[in-house]
């Protein structure tokens, strides 16, 4: 399933540093919008949630600060698949050029899309941790096992992304649908509140969302010094290796289609 990325990773990585220059060019400031967009992120949801609605986070200990980084850690791992599954359906459509050649790997375009999401993301961690040093301290030394976290999360948006990709070639109006769903999908996610904040008999729902662990195990890395439970992390990168493999078999073998229908 990886072969075809680890052989062309250098194209990977030449796409990826295209289509990240490209967001920006023309812009005055450049690339540095890629740090400015999560900073006012930041700040809109932090006066949103802390001043007008008041929130806390569980209990409420460590103020303002603590559950406005917390909402923060959640949108930043949200917007790696937010990102991803929305642009999907129409990936291929965008690049209709390449599936006329028969020698371009079409099954690496959801990979660039995910490298641009990551880049994007550890952006917004290192604005994070930033904060996280100004107002609460030193982030716990289990910060440096987020990386851990994101393998799930990665193959779990690679495995939406073929699947969505491919679909969306035969599907036009699979991209409205994807929309919705992944609105529904952020505010059924752990990011604004957390799980024992929902009433008893709703968190199995809550439960069900393959989110809900992840986001789930990096709040514990990055502010509670928790290291995740091995079973758990395992059982949640199975997961997200079987979905990964499932779009990657639907990819290929609807791919013989893509040039009659484009």
């Amino acid at each position: 399933m990886f072969r075809s990325a680890w052989l062309h990773r250098s194209l990977i990585a030449r796409l990826a540093k295209r289509e990240l220059t490209a967001r920006y060019r023309g812009s005055l400031l450049g690339m540095l919008w890629a740090v400015i967009n999560p900073l006012l992120m930041l700040v809109v949801y932090t006066f949103v949630f802390t001043t007008v609605f008041q929130a806390r986070w569980g209990t409420g200990e460590g103020g303002s600060p603590q559950f406005a980084l917390l909402l923060f850690s959640g949108l930043i791992l949200f917007t790696i698949v937010a990102d991803c599954v929305n642009r999907a359906p129409g990936l291929l459509l965008e690049n209709a050029s390449y599936i006329k050649k028969v020698v371009f790997p079409l099954e690496i375009l959801p990979v660039v899309v995910l490298a641009v999401a990551l880049a994007n993301a550890g952006i917004g961690v290192g604005i994070l941790l930033l904060f996280h040093l100004l107002f609460l301290g030193l982030p716990p030394a289990t910060v440096l096992l987020l990386p851990l976290v994101l393998v799930p999360l990665s193959l779990m948006t690679l495995g939406l992304g073929w699947f969505l990709s491919a679909a969306g070639v035969f599907l036009r109006d699979i991209r409205q649908v994807v929309g919705v769903c992944v609105t529904m999908l952020m505010f059924l996610s752990p990011i604004f509140y957390p799980v024992t904040a929902v009433p008893e008999r709703f968190r199995v729902f809550i439960h069900l969302n393959p989110l809900t662990p992840i986001l789930e195990q990096s709040k514990d890395l990055l502010f509670w010094g928790r290291i995740p439970s091995p079973i758990e992390w395992g059982i949640a990168t199975l997961a997200a290796w079987v979905i990964a493999w499932l779009g990657f078999v639907w990819f290929m073998k609807t791919r013989r289609g893509f040039a009659d229908v484009v």
